[in-house]
This record gives C-alpha cells, sequence and structure tokens, in this order.
C-alpha cells in the first residue's frame, strides 16, 4: 500500500478509503479533529480533576478501614463470645421479621385478588382458575362415576361368591 498514491485530502484515498471524520472533509471537521478546543480542554481537566480526587477519597478510605480493622481486631476477638450469638440472634429476628412481612404483602394481594375475583372484575389469572375449577370438576365427577361402577361391579362379585357358596 505504501507504492500507491493519494490524491485525496488528508481523510480520503482516490481508492475509496477513509481515515477521517465520517461526514466529509471540512474545515470545521478538520480543525475538531486536529486542534482540541478550550471546551474539550476545560471538559478533560474537569474530568481529570474529578477522577483524581475520586482515586484519593477511595485510597483514603481504604486506609482508614485497614486502621480500623487493625484497632478492632483484638476488640472483636476478645468479645467474639458474646458477638457471635449476638450476630446470629440479629440475624434470626431479621430474617423472621423480613418473613412475615413477606407472608404480610403476599396475604394482603391475595385478599385483594380475591375481593376483585368476587366482584366480578375479573383480575388477572380469573380465566386460569375458572379452567382449573372446569377441570377439576370434570375429574371429581368421573372419579364419582369409577367409584361408583367399581362399588356395582364388587357389590355383582361379592353376590356371584355367596350365591355359588350355598
Amino acid at each position: 500500500m505504501s507504492d500507491q498514491q493519494r490524491t485525496a485530502g488528508p481523510y480520503g484515498s482516490s481508492h475509496g478509503t477513509s481515515y477521517g471524520p465520517p461526514f466529509g472533509n471540512t474545515y470545521e471537521s478538520n480543525t475538531s479533529y486536529n486542534n482540541p478546543t478550550s471546551r474539550q480542554t476545560v471538559k478533560f481537566i474537569t474530568a481529570a480533576t474529578i477522577g483524581i480526587s475520586l482515586l484519593l477519597l477511595s485510597g483514603l478510605i481504604f486506609t482508614g478501614t485497614v486502621i480500623s480493622l487493625i484497632i478492632a481486631t483484638p476488640l472483636l476477638v476478645i468479645f467474639s463470645p458474646v458477638l457471635v450469638p449476638a450476630a446470629f440472634v440479629l440475624f434470626l429476628v431479621a430474617s423472621g421479621f423480613l418473613f412475615s412481612g413477606g407472608c404480610g404483602v403476599v396475604a394482603v394481594a391475595v385478599l385483594s385478588w380475591i375481593y376483585k375475583y368476587l366482584a366480578a372484575n375479573q383480575p388477572a389469572g380469573s380465566d386460569t382458575l375458572d379452567y382449573a375449577k372446569g377441570y377439576l370438576a370434570d375429574k371429581a365427577r368421573d372419579v364419582k362415576e369409577r367409584a361408583k361402577d367399581y362399588g356395582n361391579y364388587a357389590q355383582g362379585k361379592i353376590h356371584e361368591v355367596t350365591q355359588g357358596a350355598y
């Protein structure tokens, strides 16, 4: 490629290859790529200042955390026979409150759904419930008929056995 000559400007070639901005070869695009404006410089300096400040702040926080852990470790070792059971109890209490709260929310949601269903507002899933209700009623009827048929069959067999015994 080094032996090919370029006849177009600095961003294009005579072979259709473009190296520059996607929207043509204008003076504004040339200057924005070659010479950063003062606005871009201010953006860069602001971003660099904020980034360095946050990096320093995270380093200070990390250092403080390590120092406090070094200071607190002997206290944690001394008080661990009390702290471990206390943490376990706090975990159980917190999980119990969360579980009971979740059950309460579910109960309110279910009662709301039942109220809407009984008020004939057709809440979400009521068509599925109606289908399941009909399906269960059909199966219950089938089971009842089979039990009745089996009972009649068993009664007939018992009658045959008792008739044959005399």
